[in-house]
């Protein structure tokens, strides 16, 4: 059987639990996000990402197909969208404006603004960037506050809704170092540091529940301070035994390992 590769041609595209709109959702996909289709029904595709591994049921309508060379183009791009809370894609065929958030990605050919997908062309009306992991180290608090008071929203991925896990990847994915969807798959990733004696601006904290699974994530300002989407995107104070909330006068998250996803020191 032929494997079927799509693209996500639309700003925001919810991934659900089951075929079905009242279903959960359990993240967005991103324009440029390519995916291979594994199952279909008379309205719904079942997707795996190529970014995340990610698998969920997404509406028929809201991808294209796309051919293998296509998702190469896309999917090893290091062009994607940055900090800016819209960008404007105006399709040249239609002469329609679709306007994309921060971490879409882009074909690496994009010429003057402009790339082309299938047989239709688009005009970007913004620049890209292009990830630097060297920058991780001195850059990526002030890429994280970015989000700074966008609303939690369980499976978000934008400013406009985002949760913990997918806070950390699209800051991340600003400086092309991929993080997994989920938090607990993100806690497997990077290099275990103490935190106490090592722990530096840009590393990842996890944080566990009573019965030790780990279910929060966010990133170190320093020693003293975290940034992450609980009820929004925030800055509380941390230590040793978690997240401190100053506004509710006690410690929310128990922090359970911090890793670092990059060895590099600038």
């Amino acid at each position: 059987m032929n494997q079927v590769l799509g693209l996500i041609n639309l700003s925001l595209v919810p991934l659900r639990a089951k075929a079905s709109d009242t279903s959960e959702m359990t993240s967005q996909l991103l324009f440029g996000d390519c995916l291979e289709i594994l199952d279909r029904t008379d309205k719904w595709v079942y997707i795996r990402t190529f970014f995340d591994d990610y698998e969920g049921w997404i509406d028929q309508k809201q991808f294209i197909e796309i051919d293998a060379d296509t998702c190469t183009q896309f999917n090893n791009s290091q062009s994607i969208l940055g900090l800016s809370i819209l960008h404007p894609i105006l399709n040249l065929h239609t002469n329609e404006i679709i306007h994309v958030v921060a971490g879409s990605s882009l074909p690496e050919d994009v010429s003057d603004g402009k790339f082309q997908i299938n047989n239709v062309q688009y005009q970007l009306q913004s620049a890209v960037v292009k990830p630097d992991p060297k920058k991780i180290a001195s850059e990526v608090i002030a890429s994280a506050k970015f989000y700074l008071n966008s609303p939690y929203l369980w499976g978000g991925r934008s400013p406009f809704g985002i949760d913990c896990s997918g806070f950390t990847q699209l800051v991340f994915k600003q400086f092309g170092f991929p993080l997994k969807r989920d938090t607990y798959l993100q806690a497997e990733q990077g290099t275990l540091v103490n935190f106490s004696e090592e722990a530096k601006a840009g590393d990842l904290a996890f944080f566990d529940n009573d019965s030790g699974r780990i279910i929060h994530v966010g990133i170190m300002i320093n020693n003293a301070q975290i940034i992450h989407a609980s009820g929004k995107v925030r800055i509380d104070s941390m230590d040793n035994q978690g997240i401190f909330n100053e506004e509710q006068k006690c410690y929310t998250h128990k922090l359970r390992i911090v890793k670092r996803m990059t060895d590099n020191e600038s």
